[in-house]
């Protein structure tokens, strides 16, 4: 028999919560049922992470607790869904934006992709106009017209993205996604300017790689299945990815089918600011115990295997 931490009543067979690991009986074995501290803020383990004084009902003037609730990112708003579904939102937002790219805006407003400075302009980082600070953000969803570029990113960002969202919470999650993905671009141009090329970029695939180099250095034992047969370790990966993308800088890279104009510097700045949060970040997260074959566990090592 065991005691419940919440009400103190005894149970033969307690629930013990994956989020803050104490025991609880069935009428408190949810987190919201038990106050559970896995759902505020502060704590790498908890969705959008309300801090400690919001818990304890103090008030947090103008603080992003407060501006978060008042949007309807609260327990209970209207915008709730999206604490711990992140990952589905930026999918969505690619394939929306890909639908606009190439069928809905160049029928409505006849600005296609090959006719019109202005699609240019819209979708499109570009050396030659880098304080377009719309274009940080939009090109980060963006993508070629053929579907591998986006089904590509989509399927690291699936699969990873969900990960690391389950580890860092939604809030740190977005924030580094974007910021990866707008500085992986901006770091590309930076290349381009160096190397006297001028370029315009699009793609979710620096903020994509950013997820990859972060997740191995928080399970750099994780096990991977390559087309979902070959079992290959996370940290491989990353490697084979590091060495394409300095020896596509180098201009010593073997062009990939249907993929002259990689954007090597971009994948290679995500790269490392993957590497470098996954480090910041790896001894505030409570890991997983044992790994299992391509992906991890629950709360502590993702939603399930992949």
């Amino acid at each position: 028999m065991a005691e419940c931490d919440e009400c103190g009543d005894h149970t033969s067979m307690p629930y013990t919560c994956n989020r803050c690991g104490e025991k609880f009986c069935g009428k408190h074995r949810l987190p919201e049922k038990h106050d559970c501290p896995g759902l505020q803020w502060g704590d790498p383990q908890g969705v959008w992470q309300e801090d400690d004084s919001a818990s304890a009902g103090q008030q947090d003037s103008g603080g992003i607790t407060s501006a978060l609730s008042g949007l309807g990112f609260g327990r209970g708003g209207a915008l709730s869904y999206f604490r711990g579904n992140m990952t589905f939102v930026f999918l969505a937002l690619m394939w929306v934006t890909w639908g606009l790219q190439y069928f809905i805006l160049p029928v409505a407003l006849d600005i296609g992709p090959r006719t019109s400075q202005l699609w240019y302009d819209i979708f499109t980082l570009q050396s030659n106009h880098p304080e377009y600070i719309w274009a940080w953000f939009t090109s980060i969803f963006a993508h070629a017209p053929g579907f591998g570029h986006i089904a590509g990113n989509s399927i690291v960002i699936f699969f990873f993205g969900r990960l690391v969202e389950e580890y860092v919470g939604s809030r740190d999650y977005t924030l580094i996604f974007l910021a990866s993905g707008v500085v992986a671009g901006l770091g590309q141009i930076g290349f381009a300017l160096i190397q006297g090329n001028p370029t315009a970029l699009y793609g979710a695939s620096g903020a994509a790689l950013a997820m990859l180099g972060a997740l191995t250095i928080i399970r750099p034992n994780l096990t991977v299945l390559i087309y979902f047969l070959i079992p290959t370790p996370i940290w491989v990966i990353t490697g084979l990815y590091a060495l394409l993308s300095v020896t596509g800088i180098l201009g010593g890279g073997v062009p990939l089918p249907g993929q002259a104009n990689v954007a090597h510097g971009a994948h290679l700045v995500g790269l490392v600011i993957g590497l470098l949060y996954g480090q910041r970040v790896k001894g505030q997260i409570r890991l997983p115990r044992e790994t299992q074959l391509g992906g991890g566990g629950r709360r502590g090592g993702g939603r399930g295997p992949f």
